[in-house]
């Protein structure tokens, strides 16, 4: 196609603007952060037109480096005592009836951001006590103690993304470790049988048939019941 072409329509998402702006309102009113907007999500708008998002924890910079992402890394504050209270009237004001909570990760923490995630969904089931959560969270540095922590407050679904095959952590994600994230998974269920363990990887980064197929036989053997795959 030459760049005097009409480009196809489907290439263009027209997002209703109203439903979009109450989202992006209640967000910016409570002072939160979502990592549709901090990651730089090309479909942000099409989520927040539908009423969703997927909110993020600990601020909006990271203590890793991953390649990927583009999450801050500007240094990170100490975690706002008002998030877990502001977030749970944000999405009592959205009536969600399924939250999806993520997490920067917090190496400066010795807990990881473990307790600041506990308060946030206590507060979040006191607001909605019927709603259903999914984690998204880092490795915790290998804190056992804090991932349990969180643990009990039962979570539907714990999702920890390995992000790509092993021997791309090196380029992909220097600042963490592969056993470490699939011993996180492992613990889940061992610990709680009851949530769901769910985890995921990008494509496209110069991994094989071979090491896609040997990550997933890893994945299943650490009791990972979900898997998404991305670019």
């Amino acid at each position: 196609m030459s760049r005097h072409e009409t480009k196809p329509s489907w290439l263009r998402v027209r997002v209703p603007p109203s439903t979009s702006r109450e989202v992006m309102s209640v967000i910016n009113k409570k002072s939160l952060h979502t990592v549709c907007v901090e990651a730089k999500c090309p479909n942000q708008m099409e989520c927040f037109a539908k009423g969703q998002a997927t909110f993020l924890l600990l601020g909006p910079s990271c203590t890793r480096r991953c390649t990927f992402c583009a999450v801050d890394k500007t240094p990170v504050h100490p975690p706002d005592s008002n998030e877990p209270a502001q977030l749970a009237q944000a999405i009592a004001k959205m009536e969600l009836s399924y939250c999806v909570l993520t997490m920067v990760t917090r190496d400066d923490l010795c807990d990881g951001g473990a307790l600041h995630i506990t308060k946030t969904i206590k507060e979040i089931r006191n607001l909605c006590p019927a709603i259903e959560m999914e984690l998204l969270i880092s490795d915790l540095n290998g804190n056992r103690d804090a991932l349990d922590m969180i643990l009990r407050t039962a979570p539907e679904v714990v999702n920890h993304n390995v992000e790509t095959v092993p021997r791309l952590y090196p380029d992909v994600r220097p600042q963490a470790d592969y056993k470490r994230s699939l011993d996180l998974l492992a613990r889940v269920h061992s610990v709680d049988p009851q949530i769901t363990t769910k985890s995921g990887m990008m494509l496209g980064l110069g991994e094989t048939r071979g090491e896609i197929l040997s990550t997933m036989d890893d994945l299943r053997k650490a009791e990972c019941q979900l898997l998404t795959l991305g670019q």
